[in-house]
């Protein structure tokens, strides 16, 4: 089928939750995707980090079929040989004694959510559902009934209702008024190091730092949601490594599945996972040997190939030439790493026009809040490719 063919019967059989760009694509490779009429274009986006290892990594693609081939799927009701071998690799990159496996994101921050009510109730002696969990305004952890309770975008919450209860919103950047809003009753602050979806934002120098202190000075679990900026997308493991902390909590998913397959997990100590049960939290396809397996995978492609740091030189590369670029139509470039965005002026006419350019020129972003284009390309680029997508971003940015 052609591509209006194939755009008409998405509109007419899909959900319109999305409003994609009007390409078709139809194969992946590297850093480049190919759409239905043999198009080439550089993702500049990277499903939102899930990414990181490019397209149909070849070592990924190997051992998602020789997994497929072997054993896909038993359930968490019996042990599997791949599940133990995630488990060990997670703890031994990250620190973290244990992890929970689950699928897609916003599972893993609902699990994280229910491990600090439980660690509320049962431990810090909160009254029975009456824990508090503080988030930043703008914040973006999923789109579930539970996660959009806690946000503040109105697209996300204005006919869903009625929210979920238990939540308070502080601003982002503000350690004070954070501290301010923590009473007895609250069980956890749950943050993002970078507000990814928000237009990359970044707080304040020693805003997480400050943060941790005073979730330990008020008996208070951190919880970083790294599910866009870990695994070596801001140059670092985890964004929250810029300031030496270490949160109870670091929820993670997209990347750990290589863009093969969704893995999602929460990290923390072995005494706090131990605040869960057996019965109390599960999930069919959550540690799947599938799933476990390619994830190990990728953990092993992000060290071996040395993605971090790839990400952390072709990140600063790319900032530094982005915010040497002066524009009538740009208010800031910022970023860490390759999780790049930028900000454009009230006059430039919104962001998606200048995504749709770029598309024409061979480049795929998307806009984010309508006034940001982000820019984060999988980590393996190299310096000739990323130098001709930054050509291709400062000739839109010049129209």
């Amino acid at each position: 089928m052609d591509t209006q063919e194939l755009l008409d019967i998405e509109r007419q059989h899909g959900a319109r939750n999305y409003t994609p760009l009007e390409i078709v694509l139809t194969r992946g490779e590297g850093v480049w995707v190919y759409d239905t009429d043999g198009n080439r274009y550089l993702d500049g986006l990277s499903a939102y980090s899930a990414l990181n290892h490019g397209h149909c990594h070849p070592r990924l693609v190997n051992k998602l079929t020789q997994q497929a081939q072997r054993l896909t799927l038993t359930s968490r009701a019996f042990h599997t040989d791949q599940y133990p071998l995630l488990l060990r690799r997670l703890a031994e990159l990250t620190g973290y004694e244990t992890s929970l496996l689950m699928n897609t994101g916003v599972e893993a921050v609902e699990t994280a959510l229910k491990l600090a009510r439980k660690w509320a109730y049962t431990v810090k002696d909160v009254p029975l559902d009456r824990a508090e969990i503080l988030m930043a305004q703008n914040n973006f952890h999923g789109r579930t009934i539970t996660a959009i309770s806690g946000s503040t975008e109105p697209l996300y919450r204005e006919y869903f209702g009625p929210h979920t209860p238990g939540f308070e919103i502080v601003p982002y950047g503000d350690s004070q008024a954070l501290e301010a809003a923590i009473t007895p009753y609250t069980a956890a602050v749950l943050l993002e190091p970078i507000q990814g979806e928000a237009g990359v934002i970044l707080p304040p120098a020693g805003y997480l730092q400050q943060v941790s202190e005073i979730c330990r000075r008020h008996n208070v679990l951190l919880i970083m949601d790294e599910i866009q900026t870990g695994l070596g997308r801001t140059g670092r493991l985890f964004a929250h490594y810029y300031e030496g902390i270490h949160p109870d909590v670091v929820i993670i998913g997209k990347a750990l599945g290589g863009g093969m397959y969704p893995v999602s997990a929460i990290l923390a100590s072995r005494s706090l996972m131990d605040t869960f049960q057996a019965g109390e939290h599960g999930s069919t396809f959550g540690g799947n040997p599938l799933g476990a397996a390619v994830a190990v995978e990728a953990l092993n492609v992000l060290v071996e190939e040395n993605l971090v740091e790839r990400s952390a030189d072709a990140g600063a590369y790319a900032l530094e030439r982005l915010q040497a670029h002066e524009s009538p139509v740009v208010k800031e470039v910022r970023g860490k790493g390759l999780l790049i965005g930028i900000e454009l002026t009230p006059t430039a006419g919104g962001a998606r026009r200048y995504c749709e350019q770029l598309m024409r020129l061979g480049v795929l972003c998307k806009e984010t809040h309508d006034t940001v284009i982000r820019f984060a390309p999988p980590l393996i680029i190299d310096r000739t490719d990323l130098d001709w997508a930054i050509a291709q971003i400062l000739t839109v940015l010049r129209s």
